[in-house]
């Protein structure tokens, strides 16, 4: 991590922000009803993914990054949670792309987390 200059290299933050753009296209779809339903939801818990990334890695402090890290983590299993909800209600017909995404960014920030535990 010692080469890397900013949060913005950081592929798993790379990869946060491109699910941000992918849940609002996929939200845009969405009944009227679920504006203040599982639009905003959605659309915080992935917002939330790539800022908790940042924040904590502006934290300065290796316990408090990993922290912000999980909390990340957290958020990024509430909105697949979330993605499930949409599939059942069928406001989404595949959601392959969102989960395999989810997937990979999930593994990225449990080996992120692993390789910061090791250096404290």
């Amino acid at each position: 991590m010692s080469n890397i200059k900013s949060y913005k290299e950081l592929i798993v933050w790379q990869k946060s922000m491109q699910l941000v753009t992918i849940v609002y296209d996929v939200t845009k779809t969405f009944p009227d009803e679920e504006q203040f339903g599982l639009i905003s939801q959605m659309r915080r818990c992935s917002v939330s993914i790539p800022s908790n990334i940042a924040e904590g890695w502006g934290r300065l402090s290796r316990k408090n990054y990993i922290q912000f890290l999980r909390i990340a983590r957290g958020s990024l299993f509430e909105l697949e949670t979330q993605i499930l909800i949409t599939k059942e209600l069928k406001y989404i017909n595949e959601s392959e792309t969102v989960e395999g995404l989810i997937i990979e960014i999930s593994k990225m920030l449990n080996s992120l987390i692993s390789k910061i535990e090791e250096k404290t």
